[in-house]
């Protein structure tokens, strides 16, 4: 037995550890409401594996959770976790599961508000997959959930092809600096908006042009057959880049005017004839898998920001709220 597995092993057979630490809130609000609490190990179903994490991404969508901005999904039970994405080793495996075995290095993700900054997750054996080799898994959440984002809405909702011209803004984000690399893969002219302090961070990714969103004049960059926007304001503007059969892929929408965001959406799916497309990611064991051939093939690679102790995690949302963020921010659960 490896010493990783045995490592796990022994901390989920001893009583003092069927308890675990996780990032909760018991009311929505800012950063300061985040905490380390006290949860039970999830027992698992015969249809699910147990996943020792070892490091979280910090998303978009946890900012959401945390302020209830999207309390009509989320509701008004407390107290809630945090965390999507996560990086760790298989701690158990539920009877009925197969292909996989405990001690090996996975990736996944979850549904909302499920908790991945925690130190164990329940998961269906369906939402991970071999994480790649030669990352840590701090580096390897880094581009979990950017990267099943950014191939589904850049090759599967967009169909890019070799030779457009993509334009992504927010191109040094967490979705942004990997579908600036996903663009590359596909064979795209990649444009990339970012702050004027990343332009650089954002060329070395492979973005072909990268200018200052506060400096360029959205009129003056021509039109784009494809455009991913992970910024969500201004989309009635950013919608009159697109060439003759260009496609929009919205990733998130204006959250301060939500409102107004989704009914200038529903109104460009309906007039633009299927150029304007929202989709919530839902990725899949073969998404998760195509991903980790990207990355072991040298084809994506890591965009750590900044690694936070697990009890930092309110650092995390405070940077990430500030903007100007170079890829992702991760916690170290374990």
């Amino acid at each position: 037995m490896s010493e990783i597995t045995s490592e796990i092993t022994s901390e989920i057979t001893s009583e003092n550890t069927r308890e675990m630490n996780a990032v909760l809130f018991e009311r929505y609000g800012p950063p300061e409401v985040l905490h380390v609490g006290r949860r039970p190990v999830p027992a698992i179903t015969p249809d699910e594996v147990l996943v020792r994490v070892r490091a979280a991404g910090v998303n978009g969508g946890d900012l959401l959770d945390r302020t209830g901005k999207v309390r009509l999904v989320t509701g008004r039970t407390f107290p809630k976790a945090s965390g999507i994405d996560f990086a760790g080793e298989v701690a158990e495996i539920g009877a009925s599961v197969r292909g996989v075995r405990v001690g090996e290095r996975v990736w996944g993700l979850l549904g909302r508000s499920t908790g991945a900054m925690a130190e164990y997750v329940a998961v269906s054996p369906r939402r991970i997959a071999p994480a790649p080799d030669a990352l840590t898994p701090e580096e390897a959440v880094s581009l979990l959930a950017g990267a099943t984002t950014a191939v589904t809405a850049l090759r599967d909702k967009a169909a890019l092809q070799p030779g457009e011209r993509l334009l992504v803004r927010g191109g040094s984000g967490g979705v942004g600096s990997v579908a600036v690399q996903v663009g590359k893969v596909l064979g795209a002219h990649v444009t990339a908006l970012a702050g004027g302090k990343n332009l650089d961070f954002v060329r070395g990714l492979g973005a072909d042009d990268a200018l200052d969103h506060r400096t360029t004049a959205l009129s003056a960059l021509g039109r784009f057959d494809v455009v991913l926007d992970t910024v969500g304001t201004r989309q009635s503007l950013v919608r009159r880049l697109l060439a003759p059969g260009g496609r929009m892929v919205a990733v998130t929408i204006d959250f301060d005017r939500p409102l107004v965001a989704i009914a200038g959406l529903l109104a460009s799916a309906v007039h633009g004839r299927g150029r304007i497309r929202a989709f919530s990611g839902n990725p899949d064991r073969a998404l998760l898998a195509e991903v980790t051939r990207l990355v072991d093939h040298g084809a994506l690679a890591p965009v750590v920001d900044t690694v936070h102790p697990l009890d930092r995690v309110a650092d995390a949302h405070r940077a990430l709220e500030a903007g100007g963020v170079r890829g992702k921010h991760v916690v170290r659960v374990a």
